[in-house]
């Protein structure tokens, strides 16, 4: 597996594995991603899956198989996966040092 520049946090990584337990989801990793769309340009993309695409940059990051394609890795090196429980912002966010302007939401971003 590779060596990736991306991080997730430890309640992100309990929170990942909690899903694909609950789920049944042997075998299965996070696919972290980038598309275009949103306010800012950009959005993430997270996914449980369990197979690679030609491209793919595989690494485990905290315990959690990360599958990550290539040009969405030169938008995300350096990000971290985070998890809140907070009620009113909780879920997956990210860190990303990338990001010139996010949106008000945080679910997207431009470079």
């Amino acid at each position: 597996m590779a060596q990736l520049d991306l991080g997730i946090s430890e309640d992100a990584a309990k929170q990942v594995k909690h899903i694909l337990e609950t789920k049944n989801l042997k075998g299965y990793g996070l696919r972290m991603g980038v598309k275009g769309g949103g306010c800012s340009g950009l959005t993430y993309d997270i996914n449980m899956e369990n197979e690679t695409r030609p491209g793919d940059k595989i690494a485990e990051i905290s315990g959690v198989k990360v599958f990550i394609d290539f040009k969405s890795y030169l938008y995300l090196r350096g990000t971290v996966l985070e998890f809140s429980t907070d009620p009113l912002n909780g879920g997956f966010s990210f860190r990303n040092p990338n990001a010139k302007k996010t949106c008000g939401c945080g679910t997207s971003f431009s470079v």
